[in-house]
Formats: structure tokens, sequence, C-alpha cells
């Protein structure tokens, strides 16, 4: 396996790529080599040339099961017709005109709705970005200005994107950060609410919420004064650090930490949010009322959008102060008030729920035959196993993680690791039961395989 990956970073060796699907398809893995940045994490040689819900095609007809949704964001499925008429009726009237200095309807209405399903009855105010990344860094912004303080906390395992603010605050490979000191400075991390492999070997709910008592007693008396903190920047639910739900009473304490001290609570949606867990946001689902919500990928199904909310008494930077040519473009706009409306009309957030309770149970049923599966965790369609070598130690396994979604990939099903060893089931929300049952049977004989061939 390793090996194989080797000989696919050189360009030169192209020709040995041998599971490559189809002659197309390896022409254009050949060309994207000599072509296309080598930092991008291409997990499997996938050319696609069209969608249809949950399932696409290749560029030589090879048809495939999403599970990705390109990792949570095409909410309602490949190509929604009511998604793609939206973007050609307001590509059609006009494309830009510079969001942060003229006015256009498209954007003030997008705002109004999310600002209305961001969790929070105070009144809110948004600003777009063109991407997840670039809403982290506004957050960044925002909260050091509103609080005057120099000082951030986040979490071991998060990811808030590869920009220089938003990778200061990830903590989840180290490739996403060698290279690249100094980074933002004034940024802290602790451990996560991470109960499978938790950090200070407690057990739940012996352990009373150690790992937010730590950030008080240890943190807060040894490493960062309280009252330096801006923010508290947390994903409600890890994504790239493996799809960790933490346990019930985490946010709550949290949040009750950062009021306690006047530090904002930033949650960050950009995977989680938008219906995917069977509610709008996943901090929903502990009550938790944030000061800034950060959304992106599932926002506009496919276009590129991301949007910063906060409350209208933290939106408080001047004029002029932070802006952006392309974030809340009108094209994006028109598609994220169709994605919004397809959701609601369709009943999106509750098909989230029922089909993932579909995936979590059917896996659950599988970790019981599976010694390989060392935990199965996730709300709605955000599901995560994880592969282990032996129950007992827990000890990651990554490599047969690896092997499986190779194997899974040549069987017509696309998936995508998280963590160390995880493996992430997130299809568009539109998903129906017979493709997920269709797409766990092909992963069940992939990990099948994997586990024989050692």
């Amino acid at each position: 396996m390793e090996e194989r990956k080797r000989v696919r970073m050189d360009s030169n060796l192209v020709d040995l790529i041998t599971d490559v699907p189809g002659p197309k398809a390896r022409s254009y893995v050949a060309r994207d080599r000599e072509a296309v940045s080598p930092s991008y994490t291409r997990s499997y040689p996938f050319v696609m040339d069209h969608g249809e819900g949950s399932l696409v095609w290749d560029v030589d007809g090879n048809r495939y099961i999403d599970f990705n949704a390109g990792i949570a964001v095409v909410a309602t499925g490949h190509a929604h017709p009511r998604v793609v008429k939206a973007v050609q009726e307001q590509a059609a009237k006009f494309i830009h005109m510079a969001g942060t200095d003229f006015y256009y309807a498209v954007q003030i209405e997008l705002a109004e709705k999310l600002n209305s399903l961001v969790p929070g009855v105070e009144p809110k105010q948004l600003f777009f970005t063109n991407s997840g990344a670039e809403a982290v860094e506004a957050a960044l912004k925002l909260t050091r200005y509103h609080t005057g303080r120099p000082q951030m906390l986040a979490f071991l395992g998060a990811f808030h994107g590869r920009t220089m603010g938003a990778v200061s605050l990830t903590a989840s490979k180290v490739v996403q950060r060698r290279g690249f000191a100094p980074l933002v400075p004034g940024v802290t991390h602790v451990p996560y609410g991470h109960c499978y492999r938790c950090a200070y070997n407690l057990e739940y709910p012996s352990c009373d919420i150690f790992c937010v008592d730590y950030i008080e007693s240890t943190v807060f008396k040894q490493l960062v004064p309280a009252d330096e903190v801006a923010a508290i920047f947390v994903e409600p639910i890890q994504g790239e650090g493996g799809y960790v739900v933490p346990p019930p009473e985490y946010h709550a304490r949290l949040k009750e930490l950062a009021e306690k001290h006047g530090i904002l609570f930033v949650v960050d949606e950009i995977q989680m949010g938008m219906g995917r867990t069977g509610k709008w946001f996943s901090i929903e689902h502990w009550d938790v009322v944030p000061d800034i919500t950060i959304i992106a990928k599932g926002i506009a199904s496919g276009m590129p959008l991301g949007a910063m909310v906060a409350r209208r008494e933290v939106m408080d930077w001047p004029f002029g102060s932070h802006g952006t040519t392309f974030g809340g473009n009108p094209v994006s706009c028109a598609a994220a008030s169709a994605t919004i409306q397809v959701i609601e009309e369709e009943g999106l957030v509750a098909n989230a729920a029922i089909m993932g309770e579909r995936v979590l149970d059917a896996a659950r049923e599988m970790q019981g035959r599976r010694p390989t599966i060392g935990d199965v965790r996730g709300k709605g369609l955000i599901v995560g196993l994880e592969l282990v070598k032996d129950r007992e130690t827990k000890e990651p396994a990554g490599a047969l993680r690896d092997d499986v979604v190779e194997r899974a990939f040549k069987m017509g099903l696309l998936l995508l690791g998280c963590g160390p060893s995880g493996v992430r089931f997130t299809p568009a929300l539109t998903v129906d039961a017979d493709t997920v049952d269709e797409a766990l049977a092909i992963f069940e004989d992939a990990l099948t395989e994997a586990e024989a061939a050692g």
C-alpha cells in the first residue's frame, strides 16, 4: 500500500498506476501530475464527469455511489434541478458586483434567512466569504477586535482550514503545519472531549467532563490568563479529527466557562451545519447558543460560499475594517437560497436524521461481526467508523483504513478517511434507503477483503 502511494506521487511513473479505472481517467491523472500543485490531497484516481443525486460517473462511464458529497458540500445531491436553475437564472442577470461595495437583493435576502436559522434569538449580522477558511479568518479578526484580547483556545484534532490564521487554529495533522512557521501567535490547543480516546485516561461519566475542568484548573493558571483569551474555537463534532462526538455535557460546560471569563464561544459548523446532523446546526443537539457561527461547505450545494454569523453586539468592527471581493457572490447566493429552499421543502433535515440512524444501526450491527471496527459514532449523516488493530488496545489501523477506502473505490463506492484510522460516511442529504444499503454492503465487502489481505 505504501509503495503504491509513493508511485502515485511521481509524475514520471504514471504509467505504473495500474488501478486507474479507464484510459481517459489515466490520461487526466497523468496531466494533473504535471499541471496541478502536489499539495492537493488526491485520495484515489476518480476523475468525475457528471453526477445525479448520490450517484456519480467518471470520464470513462464508470458509475459510483458518492458517500462523500464533496466532503459534506453537495447537500442537495449532485445537479439538483432547482439549484441548477437558480444558478443559471442568476448568471443570466449578473455574475459579480463586489459584494462589500454595493447592494444586491439576493445577498441581503440570504443573509436574513441564514441569520434566522442560526441558533439564538438575539439580533445577528453576517459576513460572507468564499470558503470556510476565510470565514474562520474573519472570526479570528472579529474576536480580537471586539474583545481587545490577543489569545485563542482551540483543540487538538481540530481542523479549521489551511490559510494562516485557520491553520494556526488547526491541530489535525502535522503536515498541515510543517514548514509554515511562525504561525499566527496566541493560539493554545487543549485536548477535545474524545471519550473513545480520552487524553486523560478517564471514563465517562465518572470523569465529570474533566477535559473542560482542565482548561480552568491548568490552562488558565499555568499557560494563558483567562482574561487575555478572546475566543474558544470549537467544532461541535470534530470532522477531520475523526468524526468525534463529545459527551453530552461538553458544550454546555465549555459555554459556561467562556461566559464566566468573558470569552466568545465560536462554533465551526463548516462540515456539520446546514441540516447534515438532523438539525440545521449541530450545536443545536446540545441546546447551546454560540456567539459566532461559521458556515460553509453545504451552504450552496457546491458553489463557493462561506459565512460568519455573529450576535449584532459582537459585530462591532467599523466601516472598511474587513472586506472581500468575491465573498457573497450573487451566483453563489442564489445557489444557497435554492439549497435552503430544497432542504426545507423536501424535508432533508428529517431525512438526514432518518438515513443517519439507518447508517448508524447498520454500522453498529457490522461492528458486532467485524473486530477491526473499534468505534461507531455520529449524528445524522455524519458517521465515522474507527478501524483498530485490536479492540482492547485501540491501536489505530491506518493502513487498513487506507486499504478499505481504495478497495471500496474499485468496487464503486467513494469514501474518505478522517482521523488516524477513521472512515467517514457523508452522503448527500437526499440519499435514500436503497443507496445507503448498497453503499454499506460495498463497504463491508471492501473491509472483508482488506482484513483478509492483512
